[in-house]
């Protein structure tokens, strides 16, 4: 598969759940995870979520802002590897914000406590899979002869 082509795959993935995980390291030094919606991503390298600029995450990101980024959406998994900051950008905020946010989030976009938190992913890891009855099969298949399983693609691209 071509880099382009992975790039897509990825892509798929990442528009297939709107809901990651964002792992970073706490102020206290732990390995934390929390669920981050997704309000948009320029190609699978820049992704955007919505969060207010006092939260424990991005105090914590702000000293040491190495953060890791894994979607589980229809047909795969992808875990983005990369650097997160906070972006005090009222119009990308308002280009980005939508009825949901107004559920998780006090007050609007132009509320000056909300930001958004950018990842730029250096690399991004895959696993694209052929869906549940063939991967069914496939683990069947893998149990009663000695065949590996054909469980899908799986893929590292630098971004």
């Amino acid at each position: 598969m071509t880099d382009d082509e992975q790039r897509t795959t990825i892509a798929d993935i990442m528009r297939s759940t709107r809901v990651a995980t964002l792992a970073y390291i706490s102020v206290q030094g732990d390995l934390v995870s929390t669920p981050m919606g997704t309000q948009g991503f320029d190609e699978p390298s820049t992704v955007w979520f919505i969060t207010d600029r006092g939260t424990e995450k991005v105090v914590a990101l702000e000293r040491d802002p190495r953060v890791n980024v894994h979607y589980a959406g229809k047909g795969g998994w992808v875990s983005l590897a990369g650097t997160a900051r906070f972006v005090d950008d009222r119009e990308r905020l308002r280009e980005l914000w939508d009825a949901s946010d107004g559920v998780f989030m006090d007050g609007t976009p132009d509320d000056p406590k909300h930001g958004l938190l950018e990842v730029r992913a250096t690399s991004a890891e895959y696993w694209d899979m052929p869906g549940r009855v063939a991967t069914a099969v496939q683990l069947v298949k893998g149990l009663v002869s000695d065949d590996r399983p054909d469980l899908g693609d799986n893929g590292v691209v630098l971004l």
